[in-house]
């Protein structure tokens, strides 16, 4: 497999009988609708799906009947994915024609991660374990599938009670909805938090995270309600951080008064306008300071306009360290 200069990724959502819909349906819309925002930017798609199989029809978990799924591909170009997901049934049968079709194609995939990697929902996990693509890999599943994980693999080590487990090139979700967290999550490393809020906001999705796993970063947080006209400001605000942002210029956006927009955003975002403008900005900084950018760079790409403000927004939103300090970050 070779890769193309900023190729898309070609996502392959392997399904046979009785896949869960909503394991491959969710995941799927999420990047639909990642691609349709990268466009509106002026920015090609960055996702090709294609559904495979052992055959050309099926039938989901529902009933519906599929048709035109592609032959499991000899060969994959690069960056792929591909995504396994579960079946009903308190375990999963592996001793049908085609779940062993299925197998035999996984176990002829080579891992390696920006150009094969594995997205598992639900019980795709097992199906990856009976694969051999899980050994020494940090994995979760469904929780009815812990222990059937355990048992097909016990080289792998099984998290749980978490929504998503990376584990580079190996990717995998708790079940059914959080395949779509770990979808947002792959959009957000990929193509951009402010991309993965407005697919966030699009499917009506309230973002959450595992217990283990960090807060959510301002791109992602305070978006959890229904409120358009909060939200065009705040895809804006997202959009271009470093514009010369004020409440009458937000308000502006949102086609209301100043007051109001404030009203707005404490009542549904639980933060002031130009608090959730210092968040976006201050995570610019930090990224730009990982990325080995000084202070003044990473203040002046964020937003800030000087030194100064960075280091005193640093102090009032309570960062640990200096922003001279990424060891601190």
């Amino acid at each position: 497999m070779t890769a193309a200069p900023h190729a898309p990724i070609q996502v392959l959502f392997a399904l046979q009988p009785d896949s869960l819909a909503l394991d491959w349906a969710g995941p799927a819309e999420a990047l639909r609708i990642a691609n349709q925002a990268l466009q509106a930017q002026g920015q090609p798609p960055r996702f090709v799906l294609r559904f495979v199989g052992p055959s050309s029809e099926t039938v989901s978990s529902v009933g519906l009947k599929l048709s035109g799924l592609e032959a499991l591909p000899d060969t994959l170009p690069a960056p792929a994915w591909v995504v396994l997901v579960g079946q009903p049934g308190a375990t999963i049968s592996v001793q049908t024609e085609a779940a062993q079709a299925l197998l035999h194609w996984l176990r002829g995939l080579r891992l390696q991660t920006h150009r094969l990697e594995l997205m598992t929902v639900c019980a795709g996990a097992v199906l990856a374990a009976h694969a051999g693509l899980l050994a020494g890999r940090h994995v979760t599943t469904h929780h009815h599938h812990l222990a059937e994980l355990r048992s097909v693999e016990p080289d792998c080590q099984v998290v749980e009670n978490r929504v998503f487990v990376e584990d580079a090139p190996v990717y995998s979700s708790a079940g059914v909805t959080t395949g779509v967290d770990l979808t947002l999550h792959r959009i957000a490393q990929l193509c951009g938090e402010p991309i993965a809020a407005q697919v966030a906001q699009a499917m009506v999705v309230a973002l959450r995270r595992g217990p283990q796993d960090p807060e959510l970063s301002p791109f992602l947080a305070y978006r959890n309600h229904l409120h358009p006209a909060l939200h065009r400001v705040q895809d804006a605000v997202s959009s271009q951080p470093a514009q010369d942002w004020h409440l009458a210029s937000m308000a502006t956006v949102a086609c209301t008064s100043p007051r109001h927009l404030t009203r707005l955003f404490m009542d549904h975002a639980g933060i002031a306008p130009l608090q959730y403008l210092r968040r976006i900005r201050l995570a610019l900084a930090q990224t730009a300071l990982q990325s080995g950018r000084n202070v003044t760079q990473a203040a002046a790409l964020a937003g800030f306009s000087s030194d100064t403000q960075l280091r005193r927004a640093w102090h009032q939103l309570g960062e640990a360290g200096t922003p001279s300090n990424p060891k601190l970050l």
